[in-house]
């Protein structure tokens, strides 16, 4: 009995090893569920969620910014402040980007998803809503592309001021 066990055995791990190399998950996941008797769900690929950004696989390049931190001085509330980042891809692979994020929805990075090659330059514009935001302001983008390391940061700083006349002028901590 012990030695039919192991041929058994022996028999779905050779089945599995072939599945797996195919990437046949349903033979795969058959062979096991019949050493075990269980039925067992497939799993599933896990998907980023919204808030994971998907680092491009292949190579890996450099990027890197003119400036990493821009301060855009004293602003009214509810005036949209936008400044453009200039940068380099200074690697020897072309630069993709796959996701450049604001750290709240009130700042928006706008910027290319084609490839940049080596040596060449490249723009993102970042807007910044100042609508509901007061005081002493840093908002964070994270950009993420197939560099080393994966994610680069930005910054848009500055003051924001109360509207005028307005008699809640009370001023938020930093972010």
């Amino acid at each position: 009995m012990l030695k039919s066990f192991k041929f058994g055995l022996l028999a779905v791990l050779v089945v599995a090893t072939f599945a797996c190399q195919n990437g046949d998950k349903n033979v795969r996941q058959d062979a096991l569920n019949s050493i075990t008797n269980k039925t067992v769900e497939p799993t599933q690929q896990a998907q980023p969620t919204a808030n994971e950004a998907v680092v491009p696989e292949g190579p890996t390049t450099t990027i890197t910014f003119d400036e990493e931190r821009f301060d855009f001085g004293e602003v009214s509330e509810g005036e949209v402040v936008a400044h453009t980042y200039t940068f380099k891809n200074t690697g020897n692979e072309p630069l993709i980007i796959s996701r450049a994020k604001g750290s709240c929805g009130c700042t928006v990075p706008k910027y290319t998803t084609d490839p940049i090659g080596p040596g060449e330059s490249g723009e993102m514009v970042v807007e910044f809503n100042t609508t509901g935001k007061r005081g002493k302001k840093s908002q964070k983008v994270t950009i993420t592309a197939n560099t080393t390391p994966p994610q680069t940061f930005i910054y848009i700083e500055g003051n924001v001021n109360p509207k005028e006349g307005d008699a809640s002028a009370v001023t938020t901590p930093v972010q």
